[in-house]
């Protein structure tokens, strides 16, 4: 089992803490991660996009001009594709893009980005995340300590004080132990976890 620092809310080593090899340090799948993020992206989309077709785009009931005798090509309708203004042939509709992946992938990605971070030293272990009160100045203060400009946070359970204290910093997420996902993860540059939230992992995922 691998050792990490332990750190305060300061910037400051305090200790050391034990990870579980089978959830921070398990060999990176990278076609995993790549198909739970390409999953991930996918759910995402709204899929409202849509054009019209030349049975749903106003006008054109009647011929513009009659079959023979004008010389110009034969048409029908001034809302066919080949005419400004018609209908879009085979243009995109409203559709549901989303599809699901296995439980036993997405664990195994998540478990992949989490020991990525380990092998890379990104990970900070914070012995304790609570906030007593909205404070986006400490919340700043720790990412410097960390020299972590590009962050995701990371908390046992949802923690409100962290999340209103987080927002307004750019390039900084935060996220809780049930919510956590692959794509934020190798998104952000730093991982800023909380020591509970280390024993939380380890327990779902171990």
């Amino acid at each position: 089992m691998a050792n990490v620092a332990l750190y305060n809310m300061d910037g400051k080593e305090i200790g050391t803490v034990e990870l579980n090899d089978s959830v921070f340090g398990v060999e990176v799948n990278k076609a995993a991660v790549y198909e739970v993020v390409k999953n991930y992206l996918a759910n995402q989309r709204q899929g409202t996009q849509s054009t019209k077709t030349r049975a749903e785009v106003r006008g054109g009931g009647i011929k513009p001009w009659r079959q023979k005798g004008t010389g110009r090509a034969r048409q029908g309708s001034i809302r066919s594709p080949q005419w400004t203004h018609g209908g879009i042939a085979l243009g995109p509709k409203p559709r549901d893009y989303r599809y699901a992946v296995n439980k036993k992938m997405k664990q195994l990605a998540l478990k992949s980005a989490l020991s990525a971070k380990v092998a890379e030293g990104q990970m900070v272990v914070v012995d304790s995340l609570e906030l007593t009160e909205i404070k986006t100045k400490t919340v700043m203060a720790m990412l410097k300590a960390f020299e972590a400009e590009k962050a995701i946070i990371v908390t046992a359970d949802a923690n409100k004080n962290m999340v209103c204290s987080a927002r307004n910093i750019q390039g900084v997420a935060t996220s809780f132990v049930g919510a956590l996902n692959v794509y934020e993860l190798l998104k952000h540059d730093k991982l800023v976890i909380a020591k509970d939230a280390v024993a939380k992992l380890e327990e779902v995922y171990a």
